[in-house]
């Protein structure tokens, strides 16, 4: 018998806010694209068939914020993204080098971008860069594979001058830019975000996990909250997402007695801890920091003395987490809207990849059973909205012709059940079965991606959404 489809998934409740679709329908896949949608598809047409009865099926979820580099997230953060549902990431640091070869040696079958990250003293000779220095690191980035620069600022940061350049630069060659807000003479809080909105000058820009600002550190959190929302709802060239777990992830490593990072000292100190190498080993036995540990084909926090060896084993180079997070400043950025209805915070993001707090699912659809979303809302915030901003018109939906990323979720459990990227099988029921990676790059870097033995998704920065805001 001639087979029509790939794969047919029946009676799963298809949810598409873009497509307008809400039903108990049949979902049919051929050549890793969306074949057809309906009633009673044959599953005598089709090479394999599952029956998705009382679940939910909808476009493949796309995190706007992972780690998947040697430097940052290591060779699981594929594995942990599969796990969690998710199809499509963008990589929020880099170096585009080390995410492209965690990408080839590792990949479970996702689409990834990458943004390069400005360092001063690596990737920069320092903290104020000039626009000639800036250019040139974006030209190699491009080159690469990456979409665009991130500026680290609120852990290696650099001047306000330099950071303005940085967004300037990338808006005038069309190129994604992104910050961690804070600078030399602002830290990573509220005031920090305030500065990072006008140092933007009206060009687009993307501010990383808008509720890491918002913790209390300057005024109330509910007041920080407030004004981040307000300065996002009168600055419409500022793309953001926000993050729902109560975790912050941040370097470990020390140099000179002192935590490299500016925010693993804030961390410290909030918790009560000396801001020195003492005080995190202090601080990890206490089980305030706790240590990204590799274990078991992922990573787990930990705290106390098995942490501290691995801490030390590693030479304090391993990513570390504080509980930082309030929850009102989490559900209230995850639900604000404007009066038009959407979002002002654009998507809900995770930080994670392999840092371990992927929960865009289990915390997204906890929001949903407290109505203080609906599906289609949460379909809008985890697909749609960062498949337009990435310029991956062929994502975030489920219309024929579209690409066969899909999520399918148990709404009552609150858990992925299967991940399908590009129409083939990235993870079921828990296990990861997914290989290899489509890397989203420029014409620029095709050539490259290429060179690293990844496949390539291109894609023009300066005509997506993101670039026009």
């Amino acid at each position: 018998m001639n087979r029509t489809y790939d794969l047919v998934l029946k009676n799963g409740r298809v949810i598409d806010p873009v497509n307008r679709t809400d039903g108990v329908l049949d979902l049919a896949v051929s050549d890793g694209r969306i074949a057809d949608i309906g009633g009673n598809l044959s599953a005598a047409q089709a090479r394999e068939c599952f029956d998705l009865q009382g679940l939910l099926v909808i476009p493949g979820i796309i995190d706007l914020h992972v780690h998947a580099s040697a430097w940052l997230g290591g060779r699981y953060a594929h594995r942990m993204m599969a796990l969690a549902g998710v199809t499509t990431a963008l990589d929020m640091s880099g170096p585009v080098s080390g995410v492209l070869e965690m990408a080839r040696d590792h990949g479970a079958g996702l689409s990834l971008a990458c943004l390069e990250y400005v360092r001063p003293g690596d990737t920069v000779s320092g903290p104020d860069p000039d626009g000639a220095e800036v250019e040139a690191l974006l030209h190699r980035a491009l080159a690469g594979g990456a979409i665009g620069l991130k500026v680290l600022g609120g852990h290696y940061p650099l001047t306000p001058e330099a950071t303005a350049r940085v967004i300037e630069v990338g808006a005038r060659n069309g190129a994604y830019i992104a910050v961690h807000a804070g600078t030399k003479n602002a830290q990573s809080n509220i005031d920090g975000f305030r500065q990072a909105v006008a140092l933007a000058q009206g060009y687009p820009l993307h501010i990383a996990h808008v509720n890491s600002y918002c913790r209390g550190l300057v005024r109330s959190e509910i007041a920080e909250t407030e004004e981040a929302i307000g300065l996002l709802a009168t600055h419409p060239n500022i793309c953001s997402e926000s993050y729902l777990s109560p975790m912050n992830g941040t370097s470990a490593k020390c140099a000179n007695g002192k935590p490299e990072s500016q925010i693993t000292r804030t961390c410290l100190e909030r918790g009560g801890f000396d801001p020195t190498e003492r005080g995190m080993q202090e601080a990890i036995l206490a089980g305030w920091a706790q240590i990204n540990m590799e274990t078991g084909g992922t990573v787990a926090l930990a705290g106390g003395k098995a942490a501290l060896g691995y801490w030390r084993d590693r030479g304090t180079d391993t990513p570390v987490s504080f509980k930082m997070n309030p929850p009102v400043p989490r559900m209230r950025l995850a639900t604000v809207k404007r009066p038009s209805g959407e979002f002002v915070v654009d998507t809900i993001s995770t930080d994670g990849g392999g840092i371990p707090r992927n929960v865009i699912v289990s915390m997204g659809l906890s929001l949903v059973r407290l109505g203080a979303l609906s599906l289609e809302e949460f379909v809008i915030k985890t697909s749609r909205n960062p498949a337009k901003i990435l310029g991956l018109s062929a994502k975030g939906h489920l219309g024929p012709g579209a690409d066969a990323d899909i999520t399918v979720l148990d709404a009552e459990k609150h858990r992925p059940v299967m991940g399908i990227g590009n129409g083939r099988m990235i993870m079921y029921r828990g296990y990861v079965v997914g290989k290899g990676v489509r890397f989203i790059t420029t014409p620029a870097g095709e050539a490259a991606v290429r060179q690293s033995g990844v496949d390539p998704l291109v894609v023009d920065p300066a005509n997506t959404p993101f670039c026009r805001r």
